[in-house]
């Protein structure tokens, strides 16, 4: 995993997510803390993380290193899951599996928190398994799933998965009290960022809400994309699930108490958190494939459990002689001589020599088969590193700004949120004129800042004879009417005093228009403003920033 998330780190742009991450993260921490209290509460935790990663070295390796790491302990963690639950070539190919997931290789090389959220859960989910034992104490169970929370509080959610892993174990009353504690806990420590992050709700306004069509594309993300790789994961998944306990790794434990099998983990950490989101998004939509990342952990157990039961099956139905060898000896403390299953020779009830060939073919045999489903899918791994996949490629537009902007010319951005390709790239913009800028993002405690009011902005406006436009594909639109009122000046007095430049000079890049406007002649701008229209009710505003 951590080859897959060096590929093609360095893609030569970041998208406005995380643009949003380069310019909060660079700032102080009390700037930082300041702006939580306004927006982007839920991601306040990885600003703070990320804060002395960038201070360190602020470009893109830097940015999505840390989600690389993450993502390549999420598939050791599920590696991990894979050897306690079962034995350690389920553990391997799961790991492998995650790996070779497209999903995964994309938001391992994206610079926001959901890696890490992902890396969080699965730490979680095996220290619940650990725990479930009664021979651990949970307050690291306890401390992960906090932290984890509060890196983005949909991951929550997992906490329902777990609670469905106990029951279906039927673990004593002590654990469960045990558990209760440590999830209470999280919980508690969540509320304070829950209540916050509610009132800043309307950054996720945009987000529609979900059909079928959304519960299907998160299917084929965990399984694969149609085809023999989707068509080969979900029956093996099925398999898993049929009824029988899965073999257990020899190193387990034995004994009478209750350890959750592979299916009872798996299973709820796959289904339940994007089933519950998708559910409450039917009344307040909420749900995007990124916030419930982390469940995608289960699918690559089920796969590499149903893998693994079948070619045990396949194994048992062999004759004896293509086999490999039952009916060895194993000697007593007494010296006597009993047969086993196992094929394995013990010596005074404690050493054991097992016959590994057999054991290692077919490891590798499945090594191959998630070489070949990487293969498959490697297309899809080849597009994740490059910019058409994320939207808004900040670095295109800045390199287009300091190509056709020369210091001292005038500029507005069209509407306050095109300022992120400043904040993120502002080599491109040096030395140009902000016209509507009052107060910068880090002394507002905003994330673009604090621009002038409508009728000073006019007034500078008015004193210019060419200013350049930044704007969003939205924002020349003629059904678009902002409510802001510094938006409406700014859309007004640029189609009322101004005109196109001529020859016309207007370039536009990753949907972001840039183009120039000359100052209209007096007689003209007279007959604009009798002419121009009053709507009574504006059209609504266009969607903010993402959550």
């Amino acid at each position: 995993m951590l080859a897959l998330g060096l590929w093609g780190l360095d893609r030569g742009g970041t998208w406005r997510d995380e643009a949003v991450t380069v310019q909060v993260a660079r700032r102080s921490v009390p700037q930082i803390w300041r702006l939580l209290h306004g927006v982007d509460a839920v991601h306040g935790l990885y600003y703070l993380l990320m804060h002395p990663v960038l201070a360190l070295r602020a470009d893109e390796v830097a940015l999505r290193l840390p989600s690389v790491c993450a993502a390549a302990a999420t598939a050791g963690l599920i590696a991990a899951l894979g050897v306690r639950l079962a034995r350690p070539r389920v553990g391997l190919w799961a790991g492998l599996l995650y790996a070779a997931t497209p999903l995964a290789g994309h938001y391992a090389q994206e610079g926001r928190s959901y890696a890490l959220v992902a890396a969080g859960v699965t730490g979680a989910t095996l220290l619940l398994v650990r725990a479930s034992a009664g021979r651990r104490s949970w307050w690291p169970y306890g401390a992960v799933v906090t932290l984890t929370c509060l890196l983005h509080e949909l991951a929550v959610l997992a906490l329902l998965a777990h609670a469905v892993t106990l029951a279906h174990a039927r673990v004593p009353w002590r654990v469960r009290r045990g558990w209760a504690g440590a999830a209470g806990a999280a919980v508690t420590a969540l509320i304070p960022l829950a209540l916050v992050s509610r009132a800043q709700a309307g950054q996720i306004a945009w987000l529609p809400r979900p059909g079928t069509g959304s519960a299907e594309r998160l299917l084929h993300a965990f399984l694969g994309q149609p085809g023999p790789v989707f068509w080969t994961c979900l029956p093996l998944a099925c398999v898993a699930l049929l009824p029988g306990r899965l073999p257990r790794a020899e190193a387990t434990p034995p004994g009478p108490r209750r350890v959750p099998s592979l299916a009872s983990v798996a299973l709820p950490l796959a289904a339940l958190p994007p089933l519950t989101l998708l559910a409450v998004s039917q009344v307040r939509p909420m749900y995007d494939d990124r916030y419930v990342l982390y469940a995608l952990a289960g699918a690559p157990l089920l796969v590499a459990a149903g893998a693994d039961r079948l070619l045990t099956a396949a194994t048992r139905a062999l004759p004896n002689r293509a086999r490999t060898r039952t009916g060895t000896c194993a000697r007593t403390r007494t010296g006597t001589c009993a047969r086993t299953r196992t094929g394995t020779r013990t010596r005074t009830g404690t050493r054991a020599r097992t016959r590994t060939p057999a054991r290692a073919t077919a490891a590798l045999a499945g090594t191959l088969a998630v070489a070949l489903a990487f293969t498959q899918q490697l297309p899809l791994h080849r597009r994740d590193r490059t910019l058409l996949t994320r939207p808004d490629s900040l670095a295109a537009v800045s390199a287009l700004a300091a190509r056709e902007l020369r210091p001292g010319d005038a500029l507005v951005f069209l509407p306050s949120i095109g300022r992120r390709a400043a904040l993120s790239h502002p080599e491109g913009f040096r030395g140009v004129r902000d016209i509507a800028l009052r107060v910068p993002g880090p002394a507002s405690g905003t994330l673009y800042g604090r621009e002038a009011g409508a009728r000073e902005l006019r007034r500078r406006l008015l004193a210019l004879d060419r200013l350049w436009v930044l704007a969003e594909p939205y924002a020349l639109r003629s059904p678009w009417f902002p409510r802001n009122p510094t938006e409406r000046v700014k859309l007004t007095v640029v189609s009322e005093e101004f005109v196109p430049y001529e020859p016309r000079r207007e370039f536009v890049r990753d949907g972001v228009t840039l183009r120039l406007y000359t100052r209209r002649p007096a007689p003209a701008r007279a007959v604009i403003r009798s002419e121009a229209p009053r709507p009574d009710r504006p059209p609504a505003s266009p969607r903010p920033a993402p959550w």
